[in-house]
């Protein structure tokens, strides 16, 4: 078996030494022929070679990927330059976080994060996956972006799609189990206790779920179980559910099974878990299960979910504990000094960040690192990101800021009656103002609720001073 070493510099080596070259023949024959990842511009990747070990490949019992290519488009001007799973959450963390750190807490050291939307922020963080020891020679962390074929570009059009479009990197591993998980859920599971439930059932597929209230049920896919657990019926976002068992968009697939589901409806347009390889499983009668999941799960696609899940952090006694040590969450740090307080700040039942300095008032709300609270600023039940910088004298009530913003000394945010968004009414609702990243505050504005800011404003932007409750003041062209 012969290998065409393109490295020049290997090639040298071995014209010039006999012995070398026997011994690297040796080691690509019969111990590890790594895969090769060619990378063009932007990490798009082109092609794959075999991981091997005596000609098979390497043998994984389950991997996991990782679907994180999301725009996010309900969180609004915070997700106009980044996918919704590098939001920023808890002060410390970004949303992809969760599901990573559920992966190697629950021994799995192999996993594939599907990126799309705006994936520099999430490809930088992520890197090589040291936070959450996935820098792994065989396995670890692989960002995965579509990439251009010999005869097409084609984009993830759907969540199965994306998945399909990846099975030769599965293949790689040859897996007899493949875990589907979202990037943009907050919560902890062990994984390994849900796979030991698929092997226990013989299923082909295990979904994991969880009830919702029935006024809600028609948000999601619906599950109908026997006295068994085993599905009876699938509905995706029913009009009239018939349960209140919800999927949580978590799957363990037998790997024959979902190889096949993938293949049979790869031409099914925008090809979807929950809208086509779920009923393609059911209608021919694999054997499916549902894995009751009663722990802390939130869905944060909405700014009001988002702030929602923010804020139960800082309860008396949180539902969603972040300070456990037997399922630690793992980030990417920077190296910060700690936080400062000075003598007349004054901070209460608010997690504060590493590196941020506080010299107004803190009440309940969730303070990111390196943010800077001047003297006489009020800020409450807010989220604050990273690098901000809340001038003096300014009030900041029910508030989203996002990262590297700043708020002019005086301005007040979040006053008056709420009133419906002009520019989407759906996505800036929940009494919140909502103001994206980079963006600037003139001093001295009044800023009302159901509000969004994006970008470096003036005063003569806001007439009279104030942007009233329900409009919105967008530069650049971002928010949708």
């Amino acid at each position: 078996m012969e290998y065409n070493v393109k490295n020049s510099n290997i090639q040298k080596l071995s014209e010039k030494n006999i012995f070398f070259e026997k011994i690297f023949n040796y080691f690509f024959t019969y111990l590890v022929i790594c895969d090769i990842i060619i990378l063009q511009n932007h990490n798009v990747m082109i092609g794959f070679s075999k991981l091997t070990r005596g000609g098979s490949m390497i043998k994984k019992e389950m991997i996991a990927m990782l679907l994180a290519g999301g725009q996010g488009s309900r969180l609004g001007v915070l997700t106009s330059n980044m996918a919704k799973p590098a939001v920023a959450f808890g002060g410390k963390y970004r949303i992809i976080d969760f599901p990573l750190s559920n992966c190697i807490n629950s021994g799995i050291d192999t996993v594939g994060v599907l990126t799309q939307y705006q994936p520099l922020r999430l490809n930088t963080h992520i890197g090589i996956g040291i936070p959450w020891d996935l820098d792994r020679n065989r396995g670890g962390v692989t960002v995965l972006p579509p990439y251009e074929k010999s005869t097409s570009s084609e984009w993830y059009t759907g969540t199965a799609n994306a998945i399909y479009q990846n099975l030769e990197y599965m293949e790689l591993y040859n897996p007899d189990y493949v875990l589907i998980l979202s990037g943009d859920h907050i919560y902890k599971m062990d994984y390994e206790l849900m796979l030991d439930y698929h092997k226990a059932n013989n299923a082909d597929v295990t979904i994991a779920a969880m009830p919702v209230p029935i006024e809600e049920a028609s948000r999601f896919g619906i599950l109908v179980t026997d006295e068994h657990n085993k599905i009876t019926e699938f509905e995706e976002k029913p009009a009239n559910p018939s349960s209140n068992l919800a999927s949580m968009g978590i799957y363990i697939f037998s790997w024959p099974v979902l190889k096949e589901a993938l293949i049979k409806m790869k031409d099914e347009p925008g090809c979807d878990f929950g809208k086509h390889i779920i009923p393609y499983c059911h209608e021919n009668k694999q054997r499916l299960f549902a894995y009751e999941f009663n722990g802390y799960w939130k869905d944060v696609g909405t700014l009001g979910s988002y702030w929602e899940a923010n804020m139960e952090l800082i309860d008396i006694i949180p539902e969603f504990n972040l300070y456990e040590e037997f399922w630690k969450i793992y980030t990417k740090s920077d190296i910060l000094p700690p936080q400062y307080l000075a003598d007349n700040s004054k901070v209460f039942r608010s997690i504060v960040g590493e590196g941020t300095q506080v010299y107004g008032e803190v009440y309940n709300s969730v303070i990111g690192s390196g943010v800077t609270i001047e003297e006489g600023a009020i800020v409450r039940d807010s989220i604050i990101m990273q690098n901000a910088r809340i001038g003096a004298g300014a009030v900041i009530d029910k508030s989203i800021i996002a990262e590297s913003t700043e708020i002019g000394e005086g301005a007040v945010l979040g006053v008056g009656d709420e009133a419906p968004n002009t520019l989407n009414a759906k996505v800036y609702a929940f009494g919140l103002v909502t103001i994206g990243e980079n963006s600037y505050i003139p001093p001295r504005v009044q800023i009302g609720k159901n509000t969004a800011i994006y970008g470096v404003t003036e005063l003569s932007d806001y007439e009279n001073g104030m942007l009233p409750s329900g409009g919105s003041i967008i530069k650049g062209g971002a928010a949708r």
